[in-house]
């Protein structure tokens, strides 16, 4: 008998899918992501809102590739970047193979939840649902164990996992589940690829995210940033000149702090976690700017990345 050589036959079986994380302002997809993956591509606040736009995380095993999509929360559309944040989380479910719903466990569905599990019904399809209960680290266990229920009667899910997305607990057998639900395929991306995300773009959102930690009140909602810069000087160092914008002067001021020092305090938060995600040393050049009322402007919203392609 002849030796079988088709290699179709004799190469290993992957699978490879999307996988579209959604869940409502603060739940806690960012640091999920960043779990996942075991390391820092996604601006992480413990404020809403850090995450504006999709993100593709790339997480890529000898058996499986699962390409993570990390979408802001649902809120109220109030301005045009609203819209535009709205539209990301509803995009990213059309073309999932697997949905995850991201729930915080340490309190009750609210009506931000109500409301995407109405959108994943409507626009999931028969897209298989995995219902992760976040949190599972902050919270009595009796109280966690409530509030699980009260998310299994509200999200229609095939899978319901507890974890902590900021330990780490539970994370294996949510990536166990989710390489078993993803369709056998090939690789989309190479192997060694993390992120469709350039890293200056990154660099952006761990600049805004660390000033929405460091701010007060709405001023962080009201702030965008951009990197200008993000090259390698002669001595190794990577040398990132980034820009805040604000609305107003009187919010510029607070950015800015008595003699500088809140933009420090920005400015050294955001530098720690760029060395984390490229694993150099950064030099970190921070300006801050007033663009008046530029949550509705569409043309600095195109200029961020922040509108719709068409």
């Amino acid at each position: 008998m002849e030796e079988n050589t088709n290699p179709t036959l004799l190469s290993p079986v992957t699978h490879s899918g999307f996988i579209s994380i959604v869940g409502k302002p603060n739940a806690g997809k960012s640091t999920l992501v960043n779990q996942l993956l075991g390391q820092a591509v996604a601006g992480v606040s413990a404020k809403p809102q850090t995450t504006r736009r999709r993100q593709l995380v790339i997480l890529t095993t000898e058996a499986y590739q699962l390409i993570l999509v990390d979408t802001p929360g649902l809120h109220e559309p109030k301005d045009k970047l609203s819209q535009f944040i709205n539209s990301e989380a509803r995009y990213a479910l059309h073309d999932a193979d697997v949905i995850v719903f991201l729930a915080d466990g340490s309190e009750r569905p609210d009506e931000n939840d109500a409301a995407l599990a109405e959108l994943v019904k409507e626009v999931g399809g028969d897209i298989p649902v995995v219902l992760a209960i976040n949190k599972s680290d902050s919270v009595n266990p009796a109280v966690l164990d409530a509030n699980r229920q009260a998310f299994v009667k509200l999200v229609p899910a095939r899978e319901v996992l507890t974890l902590s997305a900021l330990t780490g607990k539970g994370i294996t057998p949510l990536l166990n589940t989710l390489a078993s639900l993803v369709p056998e395929g090939p690789f989309y991306y190479p192997e060694d690829q993390v992120t469709e995300t350039f890293e200056r773009d990154i660099a952006a959102e761990m600049i805004r995210a660390a000033a929405m930690n460091e701010l007060e009140d709405e001023i962080p909602y009201s702030i965008a940033t951009r990197v200008d810069e993000y090259s390698t000087r002669e001595n190794g160092v990577i040398y990132v000149k980034g820009t805040i914008f604000v609305e107003r002067d009187a919010q510029k001021a607070i950015v800015i702090g008595r003699n500088g020092a809140k933009i420090k305090q920005i400015g050294s938060a955001a530098r720690q976690e760029i060395e984390k995600m490229n694993g150099e040393k950064v030099f970190l050049d921070l300006t801050v700017k007033v663009r008046k009322d530029w949550k509705n402007d569409q043309a600095f919203l195109h200029e961020l990345g922040l509108t719709e392609q068409g």
